[in-house]
């Protein structure tokens, strides 16, 4: 277990917060379009501001090859100021005399957030002379930006060199959550994975086959499993130096005694658009020249009655194509099921929380993760640096 801001005394200090502020703008206003990642901090933030801390804010927005004034995080400090009701100060830099001043100036309870840390390559980088400017700013470095985690960047692993370094409330939250299911899950234990691709889920696919009860696939990743077993899957999305290996995952989960469920029958649509001609089809009747956008019915039911009795269900990747609303509906109806449970529910995956958002139900699971690829590579079971740089409880 990593060091908190509870496990530590941080009254009056001055302290650098990675936060994890990529978040959209609109591009015509540049106004913050969606704010989830910034209320996600809001309880670190808030529990700092009541210790009368001054609090630096850094993050990054974006891809930026040098400055790239679209990219400022001057319309990320004004829906901050707005959820917290009070002022938040910028800068034009993150490193620097201005930047040093302003940090200078901040008085107990107050907020200033940096430039974008992406300005500068050296973030990118790991530079250390630029890792030791953004720790010079303060006299305690905190992480709760989990989404960045699996970046040795300066501003998630760099800085803990030159500070100490501990974990902030989101951070902690998602660590705990993600590592007991890992770990110590209640049983029964059950996995979704759905999703486009299976390449960027093999990691994660085959981490969870030693440690799940009931592994549960849907998505354009079943096509792979439905071809490795022969199965014509028509104009599907395949990558076809993965069916083989979807073949080997299958005959691991049979060695094991776990049960792995794909769909039986499947929503198919003439042509990648909302409104393709649509049909539900068994997997042993997909036309050569229509596509699998959604599973079927019959799918969705044997997907839920597995799920009933999970004491643990951890769901990453949407199954079908959520963009389209007729592609939709067995994504949204795990969602509710799970939603409903009585277990420890985790989702996670742009997607598959946009899924749990748009039904209003993201406070009706146990935890919805901000992590995106920290979360997968958490899942997979590797070490994140920015989590390795914490300092570890006594």
């Amino acid at each position: 277990m990593k060091k908190t801001i509870a496990d530590i005394d941080v009254r009056g200090r001055r302290i650098l917060l990675r936060v994890d502020f990529n978040v959209p703008l609109d591009p015509n206003s540049g106004d913050v379009v969606d704010d989830t990642r910034i209320r996600a901090a809001l309880p670190t933030i808030e529990y700092l501001r009541e210790r009368e801390t001054r609090l630096i804010l850094c993050s990054h927005l974006g891809r930026p090859k040098g400055i790239d004034d679209s990219l400022r995080m001057a319309p990320v400090a004004r829906r901050l100021s707005e959820l917290l009701r009070s002022p938040v100060k910028t800068t034009d830099d993150c490193v620097g005399p201005q930047v040093e001043a302003a940090v200078k100036a901040l008085g107990p309870g107050e907020v200033l957030l940096l430039e974008n840390l992406r300005f500068h390559p050296e973030e990118e980088a790991n530079d250390p002379d630029f890792a030791r400017a953004l720790a010079s700013l303060a006299g305690l470095y905190v992480n709760d930006a989990f989404g960045t985690a699996h970046r040795a960047h300066a501003s998630t692993a760099g800085v803990a060199a030159y500070l100490p370094a501990v974990a902030g409330f989101l951070m902690e939250k998602e660590l705990t959550f993600l590592g007991k299911a890992l770990v110590s899950p209640d049983r029964p234990f059950a996995a979704v994975i759905g999703g486009a691709k299976i390449s960027t889920k093999m990691g994660v696919l085959e981490n969870l086959l030693e440690k799940v009860d009931r592994l549960i696939i849907g998505g354009g990743m079943a096509s792979n499993f439905l071809k490795s077993e022969g199965l014509e899957v028509g104009q599907s999305l395949v990558e076809e130096d993965y069916v083989k290996t979807a073949r080997q995952i299958m005959e691991r989960a049979s060695q094991r005694g776990l049960a792995l469920l794909l769909p039986s029958d499947v929503v198919v649509g003439d042509r990648f658009a909302a409104d393709a001609g649509r049909r539900q089809v068994s997997v042993k009747e997909i036309p050569v020249d229509w596509q699998i956008l959604d599973i079927g019915e019959k799918t969705t039911e044997a997907f839920v009655d597995a799920l009933r009795d999970c004491r643990t269900v951890l769901w990453n990747g949407p199954m079908g194509v959520i963009e389209f609303e007729p592609f939709s509906q067995g994504s949204h109806r795990l969602a509710e099921v799970i939603a409903g449970l009585e277990a420890t529910t985790i989702v996670g995956g742009g997607e598959t929380v946009a899924v749990v958002e748009r039904l209003g139900l993201e406070g009706k699971f146990s935890h919805v993760s901000t992590g995106g690829g920290a979360a997968l590579e958490f899942l997979e079971g590797r070490e994140l640096p920015g989590v390795a740089a914490l300092q570890d409880k006594d």
